[in-house]
């Protein structure tokens, strides 16, 4: 490990001191009745010599002593994570090692809360993904005993419970697909393929494809104003109605009947727009906010299953937006409604 070594003299120079005083007023006492000036000039040279001898002698091996033993430590620690506190400077200055001590220990907390924070995190992830792959696989795998057992013989019964097992595993390999779309997002290794197209189009492209679905809930899909002009954006557009469709089916779910999902999109800056979609739906608290984009993560434990999906899809809709280097945002409150907004480049 390369180290520092600052240096400061001051308990030399006090420890010097007092011993060259002690040592020159004890020679003193002793020719204090042989006084005459080559004793004074003998004293002043013995306290000179005395002073330069134990200075130098304190200082060395003071700081050899420190220096060996806070390297020993700072060497064993740093077995743990040499990174996370950079290039030590070693000193014999007790007060600036203390301090140094003292902040490498803060740092050392923090690394550790993180690590905590981490793992648990890592735990949850793991009975999150373990709970979604688990449900279809057992409703697959029982069906297919069922038939196994006998089942099968009865054409009306074997009809159901295969058409039943195929809906589980087509919920399998959407799970599949969506986490292997994260893993690429995460990696850099899914391509955008940027184009110049109408977003108030592709928003009624998409607002067509969730008709059905939003007519049976009541819920109606609708733009904020007539958009007479169309607005140009600079995006992947097939990810971009990915981002949409993502986003309207979550207000779509967790939506009140006869309710409204309302899409605006607005100038945010001179190259920038703004897209907003506003429903009066349920809401989330706002403990849920700052997790709300993570994998599997569920507002609702146990509702929100009911309603299917993989529990990726705002995990998918923030990585794509950031994938275009741009900002998603979320504000909502509990009992009124929720608005997800995020940013496009605006087309010239």
């Amino acid at each position: 490990m390369t180290t520092n070594f600052k240096k400061t003299y001051r308990f030399a120079f006090l420890t010097s001191t007092a011993i060259t005083l002690f040592l020159t007023l004890a020679m003193g006492v002793f020719f204090y009745f042989y006084s005459s000036e080559i004793m004074i000039w003998f004293l002043l040279g013995f306290a000179i010599v005395c002073y330069l001898f134990s200075f130098f002698i304190i200082q060395y091996r003071v700081e050899r002593f420190i220096y060996n033993r806070i390297q020993k430590i700072y060497d064993e620690v740093s077995l743990l994570d040499a990174s996370t506190y950079g290039r030590p400077k070693i000193t014999t200055d007790m007060e600036t090692l203390t301090r140094e001590v003292g902040r490498f220990a803060q740092n050392k907390k923090l690394e550790i809360e993180a690590l905590k924070i981490r793992e648990n995190y890592r735990k949850e992830f793991l009975g999150n993904v373990s709970h979604e792959l688990k449900t279809p696989l057992f409703t697959v795998q029982g069906y297919i005993l069922t038939l196994l057992d006998g089942a099968m013989k009865d054409k009306s019964v074997r009809k159901k419970y295969l058409n039943r097992a195929n809906k589980g595993v087509e919920r399998l390999t959407y799970i599949i697909k969506d986490l292997d779309m994260i893993t690429k997002l995460e990696v850099g290794d899914l391509n955008l393929d940027k184009e110049r197209f109408n977003i108030i189009e592709l928003v009624e492209n998409v607002f067509d494809l969730l008709e059905m679905k939003a007519g049976k809930k009541k819920i109606n899909l609708t733009f904020d104003k007539v958009y007479t002009d169309s607005i140009f954006v600079n995006a992947d557009k097939e990810r971009i109605q990915q981002v949409l469709t993502n986003l309207l089916v979550n207000s779509i779910k967790y939506g009140q009947k006869n309710g409204t999902t309302e899409v605006s999109i607005e100038d945010l800056i001179e190259n920038k727009v703004i897209v907003r979609i506003v429903d009066n739906g349920e809401g989330i608290e706002q403990v849920h906010l700052p997790r709300l984009f993570e994998r599997f993560y569920r507002v609702d434990k146990s509702g929100s299953r009911k309603e299917g999906g993989s529990g990726l899809g705002l995990s998918i809709v923030k990585h794509i937006i950031e994938a275009h280097n741009e900002k998603i945002y979320v504000e909502s409150q509990f009992g009124i409604g929720s608005e997800f907004s995020f940013t496009l480049e605006k087309a010239k």
